[in-house]
This record gives C-alpha cells, structure tokens and sequence, in this order.
C-alpha cells in the first residue's frame, strides 16, 4: 500500500514537473535588425511561465557564445487576463555578411536550433527583401512559399506591413500566439521587420508592441534603418485614425520623420545610401471599390489632418520634398502598383520608360499575403496613375540591385510563384523631386 502511495505520489510529481518545464520552453522565435543590422540582431520569444534566464547560445560554426537579455511580463487586457512572457536578447558585436547559427531559452527549456546572416557593410551591396502585408492564421496563402524560400536563403530580410494573424488579441491572445508560431519558420530565420496595422489597435496597440522588438525606442511603432544602398523607413499609418489613444504619437511621428529624412538627406549620407524607401500600412492612394479613406483626395496619410489654416501632419508633400523614391503599403487587400506620382498627376521619367529617372515617388500597395477576409476587388474604371492591379494572392520582391537599379517583382501564389508584375526602377540621381 505505501509502495503504491509513492508511486502515485512520485509518478504525478514528475508529470507536474514536466507540464511546468514545458510551459518554460521557448516559443514563437522571430529576429529582427537591431540599431545597426551589420552587428546587431534581436531575438525575441515567449514562454507561458518565466524562466530562471533570458538566454542565446550563438556562433557561427557552434554554439559557444553566450548572451543574456531581459524578460517582461505581458498581461492581455481580455476577460482572462492571461499572462504570457516575452523574452529579449540582443545579439551585438556580430561580423558583417556572417552566417550564425542560435538557439534560445534557458537551462529548463531550448528552442531548436536555427540559424541567421547579418546584413553586408558595403554599400554596394545587393539586399533582397521579401515585402507583403495583411496575413492571417487562415488563409494564409502565401507562407508556404515564403517557407521555402527562406529555407533556401533567398532574403536578407522580410518587410510585413501591418495586420497580424486577424487579430492578435482575439481569444484573449491564444490567435496571436497561434500567429506567432506559423509564422517561427520564416521569422526565426531571417530579420522579421514589421509595422503596425489597424487590426493591431486593440488596447493600444499592446500586444504589438509586446510581441515584436524593431529597432529604436519608439514600441516599435516607427524606425529606421540601413541596408546596403538603401535608407528604410517604417512609420505608423495609424497614428492618424485613431486619436482616441491621443495625438502626440502622430506629432512625434512626425517630427521624428522630418529630422530623420534630413539626415538621410545630407550629401555624405544620400551618397552613400542614395535610395530611400519608407514602409506603413494604409496607403495614400487606391481604386478599390471598397471605399477606404485611401480613395479619397483627403486621405489622413497622404494631406493629414485638419488644422488652424489647412492640413497638417500629411505625408505625401514631406516624402516628396525628401526625395524618397519608394512606398511600400498594404491595408487593401489587393496588389496595385502606381506609376510615379504627386498630388494625383503623373510623374514619369518619360514616356518609353516611365521608371527611369522618376520625378515623383513610387508607391506599391502588396497587401494579397491571404486572411479569413476576402480579397478587395477595384473599380472598373482605372485611374490614369494606376500601372498595374491584381487580387490574386501574391507577394512581392524588392532587390536593391545598386546606387542607380533596383529590380522589383511580385509574384502570383495562385500561379504557382509565377510573376505577374516586373518592373526596374532607375535612377541616375537622388534628390528632393521639386528640383526637377
């Protein structure tokens, strides 16, 4: 009788202890760029219970280095209040264009083991970057593919524009979670860059700024960074629809955004990394049937908001007064490519070769990565700034060939990767476009 007293007693301890250790075995590992992507990366996880330490074995050829970084204790807002705890370490000191393999977790629990490549210091590098948005759990078309181009290490980095999993929060945080996981394979491998949409609006924002680590000190609500010949800038749309969380994000935003782009701006700096391309959610400009607010002259993005005398705050004049050369958005449920514009009227280099030597930037709506929503159909009429319109699930591919080249595709999941869209943009200098 005692025999069989302790061996229920010593029999249900272990499975206690292994129901705790499994809580504490990380989850959900994605990377991002750090302050500096030559050297630094950010690895972040969760566990559903905290761990004795936040911690990354790294190296190139094995995994002797050590680092330890941080973890916080996120409560969702829902009805359960679940706890969850997301795990942060940052990676420094790394070797330019080098390959390393991670894991992450702590003497209780590791992740597998993955792997990752710091981006290249030259500026005459050729980044390749994989750019989409609007990804749900269901529905999500285009993962498999993205999956296996990773695997054959075909990106530098991944650029999601907004809205994650559809939502985050739903379920007291369990789709997020969810999300999370789907998206490890990809995101675990390659940098994972993102920016917020408005289906991450719920309690603020939180378990976007939670969940994701981007560089800068800003909750990951805006940022920029290098890559080769390029200056990436990803911004917060929703700062100008929902207010009610208050206005000083978007002035913030804002005056961030003006000095930001001086900067980038200065002849050592435009020389150096003369391409300049900003990332956010809501477009300036569509032709959906769905009238969003993308499909009026107003839209918040592009003129901002109403002030004492006019419009302020709007980002169309500010991006073209800088001279970037590329938008990239999402939010539509559709791929639409622009020709160059500016305040509605075409900008072309000419008319034979229309990207060549642009006199207005070029924005691209890539928002076809597949959700439990369906795709955003456009008018019949085409407006005469519209290049190129497709609802078939798709993502699209930005390669910064050189200072002058870059090589733009989007490709069709529904064709079996085929590409349906190709075009290069060049050109011969960079500058504020109201010179031309």
């Amino acid at each position: 009788m005692h025999w069989i007293l302790f061996s229920v007693i010593f029999y249900s301890s272990k499975v206690i202890c292994s129901d705790l250790k499994k809580t504490q075995e990380p989850e959900q590992v994605h990377i991002a760029f750090g302050s500096d992507p030559t050297q630094t990366i950010a690895i972040t996880w969760s566990t559903n219970e905290p761990t004795p330490e936040s911690a990354v074995l790294y190296g190139k050829n094995d995994l002797s280095i050590k680092a330890v970084g941080t973890s916080r204790e996120f409560v969702d807002a829902g009805p359960e209040k679940r706890v969850r705890y997301i795990h942060r370490v940052k990676l420094l000191d790394l070797e330019p264009g080098a390959s390393y393999l991670y894991k992450c977790g702590s003497n209780v629990g590791w992740s597998k083991t993955f792997s990752f490549r710091t981006a290249n210091s030259s500026e005459d590098w050729s980044p390749r970057v994989a750019v989409f948005g609007d990804l749900g759990v269901a529905n999500a078309r285009i993962l498999p593919f993205l999956k296996n181009d990773v695997e054959k290490k075909l990106y530098d980095a991944v650029i999601h524009v907004g809205d994650f999993g559809y939502d985050l929060e739903e379920n007291n945080g369990e789709l997020g979670d969810e999300f999370m996981r789907l998206i490890e394979p990809v995101a675990a491998n390659v940098s994972y860059m993102v920016c917020p949409g408005n289906h991450e609006q719920a309690y603020n924002f939180s378990h976007y700024k939670e969940r994701f680590t981007m560089p800068g000190d800003t909750e990951n609500l805006y940022y920029s960074f290098d890559l080769g010949p390029a200056h990436f800038i990803s911004i917060d749309s929703e700062a100008y629809y929902y207010l009610n969380y208050g206005k000083s994000l978007l002035i913030n935003q804002y005056e961030w955004l003006v000095n930001d782009l001086k900067e980038a701006n200065k002849p050592e700096n435009r020389q150096k990394r003369p391409w300049i391309i900003v990332y956010g959610h809501k477009p300036m400009y569509c032709s959906n049937v769905w009238m969003d607010d993308c499909a009026f002259k107003t839209a918040k993005v592009r003129v901002g908001l109403p002030g004492k005398k006019w419009y302020e705050y709007g980002l169309e004049e500010l991006f073209y007064n800088a001279g970037v050369d590329l938008e990239f958005w999402g939010h539509q449920h559709s791929y639409e490519r622009l020709w160059p514009v500016y305040d509605y009227q075409v900008k072309n280099g000419s008319t034979e070769n229309p990207n060549t030597n642009p006199k207005g930037p070029i924005q691209i709506t890539t928002g076809v990565a597949g959700s439990k929503y369906n795709v955003t159909v456009f008018k019949e009429f085409k407006p005469e700034w519209s290049a190129v319109r497709s609802v078939e699930y798709g993502y699209s591919i930005l390669e910064i060939h050189n200072r002058t080249h870059i090589h733009f595709q989007h490709l069709s999941v529904d064709k079996g990767g085929e590409v349906i869209d190709e075009t290069w943009i060049i050109k011969d200098h960079h500058e504020p476009y109201k010179r031309f």
